[in-house]
């Protein structure tokens, strides 16, 4: 997460699961799901690199109606006391979620229909080390099995615990604060912020960053997520960028985790460009992505204003794509459904206490378990 130059102080900124052993799945494609509303969005999340341009670009200007477009949550007063401590040591966990609602300008791109709920089909730890020089990023699958806490539903009642539903279900059980309460409970990790993004919002940020440049290493082409890309390099507009990181049956094993590959390789190809994009000679263009970034996000409260994420951004402006390693949550297939995953969680143990303890996550923590066969399909544009 990358940006060129320190801003101004008043610069806006863009805003116990189930054990198993080793899975076996056989061979073949995974059996196609339900298309429409769940196809959705899954690393809209990462528009979040859009704030990081704002963090370092140096203008100072409208601050009261980008502030104005901000959402925030209060996630500390939903949740209480009860909930993992505080690293003290400088080191930050951020849960960085993309939702699949189908509301506003959100159901045309996810298609399906509009029921009023939502789920988080992107689900991204990122660990910030101390010093703030490089990241881990752990993908959590959305179709994993696990055991959710009991929650406070959306409608306000309370929601008791529930084993083996699928984890996407938890944001639309109780929104962030269920999201953030399931996910600590997995990981024992405390979440320090949120950052949540939507579809239109994803779409509309690429476009207004000029597009990403990516290579593929094969065809592909999905009629459900509307993309059809030759083998070679792109520079994809903010719809082909939408479709990229939607697709699932174009690429590797056609599951969930082979996008979430392709989700990974899009997100080190846009850190790397942002850092490229020439904003300090560009007012209107740079008020655009500005103004985009801070309507696309919501946020936890205490990132709620744009000098709390600038603030924040700046604070990451020196990881680049080569300081950031990306894994997914251990995982095995499920050997009573193919389209669904299970925590592997010897692996996935050494994933938390990695993070818990400001180490690197080591190679052993991800030998052996699924991954969605999709890697290298996609790598930065060259």
């Amino acid at each position: 997460m990358s940006a060129e130059s320190t801003p101004d102080p008043a610069i806006p900124g863009p805003g116990q699961s189930r054990p198993t052993g080793p899975g076996h799945r056989g061979k073949g494609r995974r059996r196609r799901p339900r298309t429409g509303r769940r196809k959705a969005l899954l690393v809209a999340a990462w528009s979040a690199a859009g704030i990081v341009v704002l963090g370092g670009t140096g203008a100072g200007f409208l601050y009261f109606k980008l502030n104005g477009n901000l959402t925030s949550v209060d996630i500390d007063a939903a949740l209480g006391a009860d909930r993992p401590e505080k690293a003290d040591n400088g080191s930050e966990n951020i849960l960085v979620l993309g939702s699949d609602t189908r509301s506003g300008g959100n159901k045309k791109l996810g298609g399906g229909t509009d029921d009023g709920t939502a789920r988080s089909d992107t689900a991204m730890i990122v660990h910030v080390y101390k010093g703030h020089k490089k990241a881990s990023v752990v993908s959590i699958p959305r179709d994993t099995l696990i055991d959710r806490p009991d929650c406070t539903g959306t409608d306000g009642t309370d929601r008791p615990a529930a084993d083996g539903v699928m984890f996407n279900s938890a944001y639309s059980t109780g929104g962030a604060a269920c999201a953030v309460k399931t996910v600590e409970s997995i990981s024992g990790l405390r979440m320090d912020h949120y950052l949540e993004v939507d579809f239109s919002g994803f779409q509309n940020l690429i476009d207004d960053l000029g597009g990403v440049r990516v290579t593929t290493t094969e065809d592909i082409k999905d009629p459900d997520s509307h993309l059809d890309l030759r083998a070679g390099t792109h520079r994809l507009d903010g719809e082909q960028a939408l479709g990229l990181v939607r697709t699932r049956h174009g690429v590797g094993d056609g599951s969930d985790l082979g996008r979430i590959q392709l989700q990974q390789a899009f997100v080190k190809a846009l850190v790397d460009q942002v850092k490229d994009i020439g904003l300090l000679g560009n007012p209107k263009k740079l008020y655009d992505i500005a103004d985009t970034a801070t309507k696309t996000v919501t946020t936890d409260s205490d990132l709620g204003s744009v000098n709390s994420l600038m603030s924040f951004a700046t604070g990451l402006k020196g990881i680049g794509p080569d300081k950031m390693h990306m894994v997914t949550m251990p995982v095995v297939y499920d050997p009573a459904d193919p389209n669904r995953v299970l925590l592997e969680k010897t692996r996935a143990d050494q994933v938390w206490t990695a993070l818990k303890n400001d180490r690197p996550i080591p190679k052993s923590a991800t030998e052996g378990t699924a991954t969605g066969e999709a890697k290298g399909v996609v790598n930065t544009g060259e």
